[in-house]
């Protein structure tokens, strides 16, 4: 087993590296190119079009409103990688691993807002009469490949029982660590939420995503600038760490053993890549239900995301660690605790272990939340309605079994399913552009002119 072990790790490790950056990074590149660069020719529109209606109504068709199915989106993206995954690409990437975090932002911008695009113009009501869509639906509909739908559905479907089960073991060892909960207990708890909230479907999903998601974070958020307030006098210095780190090599400091231009290159862009899920194919799920007029409109909630999970979140992070003067002292294998130990000398011990352990807990629960609906749409797609029923039963034992850390093998096998899900979504998506263009050319034709006049 622990040979085989190494050999699926090996080929993650191989797809995960230079073959998903160049398909990621060129994919977003290409899409950004062919969009003639809109996100920053209108980049005042979209802010006014996504944080300036964050609670405005809509009575378009759709089951949710922009923001719900916006949060429900950000609640599988939001979590321990912003968190935890920050400070490993610091310590093992230097500083300069943030820039280049944020260029995958900015280019992966373009392929967040063409997933989405495509999930609301290819979406279509099921049996219930609620909106669905995604990647499964744009692959077949649009592009006619129906294996290669029902691949990419089987994909996500299986991926999500790994996916909830390690998310599941995460809250579970946090708990433990944290406040004394047996695994067992920490498992029960988490399965008997993710219950209450998924057995009122998308709707209820929606609604506490909108509230839980917001107060999640604002509580790391308020809790960040403080810290980053108390160290003021550094940020000139991170910000001069991050640019000039970029693109020259930082020697070793203190446990910090040193980062070369590559490595800033290779862990900048894999966190930005993962932070935001930009190519995944799992927010278009999510957005596909919402009430939105036009395809465009509902895009620019997935550049919204971007923004606030990647630019604003990942960033403070960043600053935390980087103006705490952490990085240098903690080594490599403790890099998840960075962000801890920059709260202590604010918050003290007991407040932050109890400020980063809720956040944690919140963070988590809506994402098991949300990936779980994504992997019943999946089982409704493949099977029926009633199929995704028994799924969901599938991934709550999932989550009790992956709180008391068993099956681990299966564990191995997420980022291949990940790579699986990743791969038949960006060729599609690439495939699409002509569609994107069309839908982003009637918009800024006949939709934008009229909001200037308003």
């Amino acid at each position: 087993m622990a040979e085989f072990t190494k050999i699926i790790a090996s080929i993650s490790n191989f797809i995960w590296g230079m073959p998903l950056i160049l398909l990621l990074i060129g994919g977003g590149l290409f899409l950004t190119i062919r969009l003639n660069f809109f996100q920053f020719r209108y980049f005042p529109h979209i802010v006014a079009q996504t944080f300036g209606k964050i609670f405005a109504k809509s009575d378009s068709p759709g089951t949710l409103t922009p923001f719900q199915a916006t949060t429900a989106a950000l609640a599988s993206t939001m979590g321990a990688a912003n968190i935890v995954g920050v400070p490993v690409a610091i310590a093992l990437g230097g500083p300069g691993a943030i820039f280049w975090m944020w260029l995958v932002a900015l280019i992966g911008i373009g392929t967040k807002y063409s997933e989405v695009v495509l999930g609301i113009h290819y979406r279509e009501k099921n049996e219930k009469g609620e909106y669905v869509g995604g990647p499964m639906y744009y692959i077949k509909k649009g592009l006619g490949w129906k294996n290669v739908a029902y691949f990419f559905a089987f994909a996500l479907m299986i991926e999500v029982v790994a996916s909830t089960m390690v998310q599941a073991n995460s809250i579970a060892s946090t708990l433990d660590s944290s406040f004394g909960v047996t695994p067992l207990v920490s498992g029960i708890i988490v399965a008997v939420l993710v219950i209450l909230v998924t057995y009122g479907g998308i709707k209820t999903i929606g609604k506490v995503s909108e509230k839980l998601i917001p107060l999640i974070v604002v509580l790391y958020l308020l809790s960040a600038l403080i810290v980053v307030a108390v160290n003021i006098r550094e940020v000139p210095a991170a910000f001069g760490l991050i640019f000039q780190h970029a693109f020259t090599p930082i020697s070793a400091a203190g446990g910090f053993a040193g980062a070369g231009v590559a490595a800033a290159i290779r862990w900048g862009l894999a966190r930005g890549l993962y932070s935001n899920e930009a190519g995944m194919g799992t927010a278009p799920i999510a957005h596909s239900a919402a009430m939105n007029d036009h395809p465009a409109k509902q895009g620019f909630w997935g550049i919204f995301e971007v923004i606030v999970d990647t630019l604003i979140v990942c960033t403070l992070t960043a600053l935390v660690v980087l103006t705490s003067g952490v990085w240098k002292d903690i080594k490599t294998d403790d890099a998840s605790n960075m962000v801890a130990a920059s709260f202590v000398p604010v918050f003290g011990d007991s407040l932050s272990g109890i400020i980063i352990s809720s956040t944690l807990f919140l963070f988590v629960i809506t994402t098991v939340v949300v990936i779980i609906f994504y992997g019943e749409k999946q089982a409704e797609f493949l099977f029926g309605t009633a199929f995704s029923k028994v799924m969901r039963f599938i991934y709550i034992a999932a989550i009790i079994v992956g709180a008391l850390g068993g099956l681990q093998f299966i564990w191995q096998f997420l980022d291949l399913l990940l790579a699986a899900v990743v791969i038949p979504n960006v060729i599609a998506v690439l495939f699409l552009n002509g569609k994107v263009r069309e839908i982003t050319n009637d918009y800024f034709t006949n939709f934008y002119p009229k909001s200037k006049r308003k």
